[in-house]
């Protein structure tokens, strides 16, 4: 057992901009194995705050974020060990600070997790207010006002969060939009408050339900996670628990829909069915053969590719999260398809560098329309976002030539050594500088 406390608890080094090559047009065949949900790993990291014994967490997938919301950590007091290969051990007992500087919370907008924690448990916090993110605003001002209706003293100030309560009183909070953030924001500070709290239209996200599972192990008294009413009995402290983190199910998509655009057979390991039902039926419209087994899943592409056209939605809808990554299925699809965002503003950034390589797709207010070519072309690329990486890739997986993904340090935030995976089954990818 060793620390994984990095040196300094201080920010990560500015990444070096590293670049992906793709040759296109291999067909990808054989097992692949999907890594454990960042969106799961990144709350429940958060919710170790609320205890002075340890909470453990298998599973934990190596990506940028979990090393950002490591640092981060740590440089609150908090004592994290290495159990083996991916699991960590979080002690929160020894925590001397409330703070999150903005050089960490910039890079990584789920640090506003630690908000509600720190507040609950210790009366206290300073957060800095995340700034801007490439796909659209992203207003912290409901978990602000959640915990205000908590009994939370807020003001913000030269870009921080203020807060302070000498203990948070349950209450009522309807959330105006859901939010899976703040829901576990909400959701961790109204374990330790007094009394009973109902969030209301709270997110239903497995990766909420599984926090739920993790706070209840740890002693809080939640009922109806997973729904959209959710009810918490604040207790005076919690205890320690250890939990597997669920698969990620975005990743698991994103190969889905790399072995039905390369025509190829994978079979994709460590996947729940139940958490992506709603995408398995749609995407079986475009053709391709899916057998579900109970942990994995086969899938066959078919010799011609069906559009399919679908909405955003929040869970269990399609998630916005795999939108750019259907995006390119549809762009060498057999005919027209529409793809309409529901969730974030400017979320076709990809769209650009789509057309850039042959894509026919035209953007109407929030909804894109896709004409099907019979293939894409390489051509030099640029990543906006995590998801964009993503579709980029799945792009230059199908495109003649060598594609060059720049500004991949996106990807490195939320797959876990995708180009790894994917040159294990077949495909040509390499990093270079």
């Amino acid at each position: 057992m060793h620390s994984v406390s990095m040196q300094g608890r201080q920010a990560p080094a500015r990444r070096p901009l590293k670049k992906l090559a793709i040759n296109g047009g291999y067909t990808l065949n054989g097992n692949i194995e999907i890594s454990g949900s960042k969106n799961a790993a990144l709350p429940m990291m958060a919710a170790s705050i609320l205890s002075d014994q340890d909470i453990v967490l298998h599973g934990i997938p190596d990506l940028a974020d979990v090393r950002t919301m490591i640092i981060l950590l740590e440089s609150m007091g908090i004592e994290i060990n290495k159990n083996h290969k991916d699991s960590l051990k979080f002690n929160a007992s020894g925590v001397d600070s409330r703070f999150a500087s903005y050089e960490l919370v910039k890079t990584m907008r789920a640090s506003i997790m630690v908000l509600g924690p720190l507040l609950a448990k210790y009366g206290e916090a300073k957060v800095s207010l995340p700034g801007g993110c490439a796909i659209g605003a992203r207003p912290v001002d409901l978990h602000i006002e959640g915990l205000e209706k908590l009994g939370a003293r807020i003001e913000i100030r030269d870009g921080y969060i203020l807060a302070s309560a000498d203990r948070l009183i349950g209450s009522s909070y309807c959330f105006p939009k859901k939010s899976v953030t703040g829901t576990a924001n909400i959701l961790m500070a109204a374990t330790l408050a007094e009394g009973q709290t109902e969030i209301v239209n709270a997110a239903c996200e497995p990766e909420i339900v599984q926090l739920g599972e993790l706070l209840n192990a740890m002693g809080a008294k939640i009922d109806g996670v997973g729904g959209d009413c959710i009810k918490i009995e604040g207790v005076e402290n919690l205890v320690s628990a250890e939990i597997e983190i669920i698969p990620d199910r975005i990743e698991a998509i994103t190969m889905i829909i790399a072995g039905i655009i390369t025509q190829g057979e994978l079979k994709i390991e460590n996947i729940d069915p139940s958490h992506i039902e709603r995408p398995i039926d749609l995407i079986r419209q475009c053709g391709a053969m899916l057998e579900i087994s109970e942990r994995s899943l086969f899938v066959k592409g078919p010799d011609q590719i069906l559009p399919i056209s679908f909405e955003t939605e929040a869970y269990p809808g399609i998630p916005t999260d795999i939108q750019a990554q259907l995006m390119v299925l549809n762009s060498i699809a057999n005919g027209d398809s529409k793809i309409t965002e529901t969730i974030f503003e400017n979320r076709f950034m990809h769209v650009l560098e789509l057309k850039r390589m042959g894509a026919n797709i035209s953007i109407d207010g929030s909804t894109a329309k896709i004409s099907g070519v019979s293939r894409l072309n390489s051509a030099p690329v640029m990543a906006t976002d995590l998801r964009a990486s993503a579709a980029l890739i799945l792009a230059g997986l199908i495109a003649k030539g060598e594609t060059v993904i720049d500004r991949i340090y996106h990807l490195d935030r939320g797959y876990e050594s995708l180009e790894k995976k994917l040159s294990n089954i077949g495909a040509k990818v390499r990093r270079i500088d």
